[in-house]
């Protein structure tokens, strides 16, 4: 299958990023439906071509269609990009199985790990669907804020594909003047680190809500990433993935913009807030707060020191308090700096 083949894109969730990626798509000319699950967002983006709930402000295109279901966003596509949050991946790809044709071909855009299985999403798809689907999987990841790509500020992105000629062909489909898209064939590490920086962006926000200046941010982000290297590298993935965009381009932007969802939880947790106030005000996902522990469970089975990774899930799930993780962080045990 080659790039001209391909016409008909299906979208699978309308959140900020699904529905930024479906405007960009449609923007080139492809014939794209978009799957909405709250019918408010259905109603706003048919008829008012904007969604206020994820992207309040910015008016969409025309070329695309939210679509109700399963069965209308697949019908008769050529490539099908599911966009959403880690915990219901498994439940709306279980949701479209039935559509999905033997010529399909799927990618993905979400960030996180599963809670129970400790899998990553190309390793869902392994389980559920046959081989002529999972073998050519890809993943798009990268330093993307929705609001400043869907405005076509200047943004690059990583597409990963075991498959390096099926990853060139969604490069071409993917890129454009504002958007520019290189492609990896490390599959498991770009997804490791699209998750795992949300973990880390927690405890950035944290550090910054209790008051701590620029060096201790500076801190969480090195040794944040030397965190998720060693668990990538034990996991198979290539060590230059994390000098890249998926790694360390998306670490930064994820731990200080403030557009960043998992940065602004970490923020509230510093000022002293609770997580269940926090999370009932959001409309929006934010990844690391459920990623934590699926890192830090992936950290014991796989024997990998996670410090950083591990006080946030302590913080966020068993009430520690930030300063005396901050505290235990510090008076760890020295060591040498590229000890694994």
């Amino acid at each position: 299958m080659s790039k001209n083949d391909i016409t008909r894109i299906a979208v699978i969730g309308a959140g900020s990023w699904g529905t930024t990626l479906a405007n960009l798509l449609a923007d080139k000319g492809y014939h794209v439906d978009l799957w909405v699950r709250e019918e408010e967002v259905y109603n706003q983006i048919k008829e008012d071509r904007i969604n206020k709930a994820f992207l309040p402000g910015i008016r969409l295109g025309s070329m695309f269609n939210p679509v109700k279901t399963f069965e209308l966003a697949l019908a008769d596509k050529d490539l099908v990009l599911m966009v959403v949050p880690s915990h219901v991946f498994r439940e709306v790809l279980l949701g479209i199985k039935p559509y999905i044709q033997p010529d399909m071909r799927l990618m993905t855009a979400t960030k996180g790990i599963e809670n129970d299985s400790l899998k990553i999403m190309s390793q869902v798809i392994e389980e559920i669907l046959p081989e002529e689907h999972s073998a050519p999987f890809a993943c798009l990841a990268g330093p993307s804020f929705a609001r400043e790509v869907i405005v076509k500020q200047p943004t690059a992105v990583t597409i990963a594909c075991r498959d390096m000629s099926h990853a060139v062909w969604l490069q071409t489909i993917f890129s454009t003047e504002s958007f520019r898209v290189y492609t990896s064939d490390d599959l498991v590490g770009v997804q490791l680190c699209g998750a795992l920086k949300n973990v880390i962006a927690i405890a950035s926000g944290a550090a910054d809500g209790l008051g701590f200046g620029l060096n201790t941010r500076a801190a969480l982000i090195t040794r944040g990433l030397a965190e998720i290297m060693r668990l990538g590298i034990a996991m198979g993935a290539n060590p230059m993935t994390f000098a890249g965009l998926s790694g360390i381009g998306d670490l930064v932007l994820t731990c200080t913009g403030d557009l960043s969802r998992n940065r602004m939880v970490g923020l509230k947790i510093g000022q002293g807030m609770r997580m269940e106030d926090i999370t009932r005000d959001m409309n929006m996902v934010a990844e690391g707060i459920k990623t934590s522990v699926s890192a830090y469970q992936l950290g014991k089975k796989m024997g990998v020191d996670l410090p950083i990774i591990n006080q946030v899930y302590e913080i966020l799930y068993h009430g520690k308090e930030p300063r005396s993780a901050v505290g235990e962080l510090m008076t760890r045990g020295l060591k040498k700096e590229t000890e694994t």
